[in-house]
């Protein structure tokens, strides 16, 4: 079966009504990186980075999976079909998608420094002092900047796989996750582009194919053309 591998971004949340960091209007016009998404700021404002997360969990109430999700989806059912999300969401999840790689982490989950423990709480608060099993300190289960990316040695191998590489609503602009298109094995992997905007992607002899449109409408059109091609192969 082909194997399709999914970079997601901002992009796809988005058509969702979740803001997204870099916009003009984003989480960032309004938070500065350094207080609220790095070690020093937990260590330093520990209550300034949980209610941080805590508001996040409150946006994400009530937000449903956009017609991209769901397509991706969908589109389980005619390929081996892994999604790399750079996204904190759970909407790939509450589309129905059953592979998803998080690299940047779960807004849905807390965890302890030692990463030897992870709770899902939901959309629920945090509590300032909630704490493991073991006593130790619990934070939000996010890769804050400068901290390394645990799931990126997983995703540069799915990535490495892939027959095939679909590009959503993502700038490429922040790494390690942008060079992650680096390691198709080939050039003659096809890789797909949905965003209306043009990503930045390394110089690649790959076939690019840009969709300059928004996850929730370009999607599901390249998840039909990708069907009706299935089908003319079982004729």
């Amino acid at each position: 079966m082909l194997k399709i591998v999914v970079l997601t971004g901002a992009g796809i949340s988005a058509d969702s009504g979740i803001p997204t960091y870099r916009s003009s209007d984003g989480l960032w016009a309004n938070y500065k990186i350094e207080e609220v998404c790095t070690p020093e700021a937990l260590a330093n404002d520990r209550a300034k980075v949980i209610n941080f997360y805590n508001m996040r969990r409150k946006e994400m109430a009530g937000k449903q999976p956009n017609a991209g999700h769901k397509a991706l989806a969908e589109l389980e059912r005619y390929f081996d079909v892994e999604i790399i999300t750079q996204n904190i969401d759970n909407l790939h999840e509450l589309a129905g998608s059953t592979k998803i790689t998080h690299l940047h982490g779960e807004l849905t989950k807390l965890r302890n420094d030692a990463s030897d423990y992870i709770v899902d709480i939901g959309l629920r608060e945090q509590m300032l002092d909630e704490t493991a099993p073991d006593g130790s300190l619990l934070r939000p289960h996010i890769v804050f900047f400068g901290e390394a990316v645990p799931m990126f040695d997983k995703a540069r191998e799915l990535v490495k796989e892939a027959d095939m590489l679909i590009i959503v609503g993502t700038s490429l602009a922040v790494y390690p996750a942008a060079s992650l298109v680096g390691w198709v094995k080939n050039n003659d992997v096809p890789i797909y582009v949905v965003d209306p905007s043009t990503p930045k992607i390394p110089f690649l002899r790959n076939r690019i194919f840009h969709k300059k449109e928004r996850a929730a409408v370009g999607l599901p059109k390249l998840v039909a053309q990708l069907k009706e091609f299935t089908e003319i192969k079982k004729l």
